[in-house]
């Protein structure tokens, strides 16, 4: 009965720190469910250390269990073109009201509204421009099944093609981007405009980007410079073989792109943990 008390106690204390709103708090529930696991494993075999370090590893091969059954069998559309759509409403939209009247306040243009579906997930864009800050500012709100989030981007563009992102997008990248794009992820809980249009800025300086260097954007043009990037995002890693071709205009993660995969869950779940 005291090892199933450990055990428990273990597990009450990291679901109460896993509640807090304190970054390191979180963490540390989080280290303390390893322990749990750890102890769990350790007692039902008979205080084996090899099983309880079992009990700790296997939390980092859950991600399998979603990649091999559904990820696996995923077919994605070589040609993503995105249409207009209208915005929701701003109960299935986080933060978009505020985000949008801080753009106001900073000299951001509405430019479009737009969005795809790909993969069962749809993506809607609010897009916003300035072309004396030289950038684009972009609210986007993902969907996929029962689930919503929403995050913002800030991209300057340079004359060579370069691409310099800041965003607070919450999970590590799907695919590998380019050696044209330089990203700057700002943790996720940022979600004021104001201060992540600031990380822009300290994000360029860092970079020692002049703003004379970069181009000042065009309304018009900036669907297709997104579904540009989205085409060679595809290219780049259909030749690092992250991705191979199906031979009906789709593509699917070869299982070297599925180890990608598990490596972003595994970054996701030490830095969100």
């Amino acid at each position: 009965m005291s090892k199933l008390a450990l055990v428990a106690g273990l597990a009450v204390l990291a679901m109460a720190l896993r509640c807090c709103r304190h970054f390191a708090a979180r963490k540390f529930g989080a280290f303390i469910f390893l322990v749990a696991s750890f102890f769990a494993l350790y007692f039902i075999f008979n205080q084996s250390v090899i099983a309880g370090l079992c009990g700790v590893i296997i939390w980092f091969f859950l991600p399998w269990i979603e990649l091999l059954p559904r990820v696996r069998r995923l077919r994605l559309p070589l040609e993503s073109r995105l249409r207009f759509r209208v915005p929701p409403a701003d109960s299935f939209f986080p933060h978009a009201a505020e985000a949008v009247d801080a753009m106001d306040e900073e000299g951001f243009e509405h430019a479009t509204d737009s969005g795809y579906e790909w993969a069962g997930m749809k993506q809607f864009f609010r897009i916003f421009w300035n072309p004396e800050k030289r950038a684009i500012a972009t609210v986007c709100l993902c969907e996929q099944e029962k689930v919503a989030f929403a995050f913002i981007s800030i991209t300057s563009r340079d004359d060579d093609g370069r691409i310099f992102r800041t965003t607070n997008f919450p999970f590590s990248p799907t695919l590998k981007c380019g050696s044209e794009i330089t990203w700057n992820q700002v943790p996720c809980e940022c979600s004021c405009f104001h201060q992540i249009l600031n990380a822009h800025h300290q994000f360029l300086d860092n970079l020692r980007v002049p703003e004379g260097d970069l181009r000042v954007p065009d309304p018009d043009e900036v669907v297709n410079e997104i579904e540009g990037e989205m085409r060679r995002q595809i290219d780049h890693n259909l030749a690092k073989g992250i991705i191979q071709l199906t031979g009906d205009g789709h593509f699917r993660y070869s299982f070297r792109g599925l180890f990608f995969l598990w490596r972003q869950f595994i970054r996701d779940m030490l830095r969100l943990c």
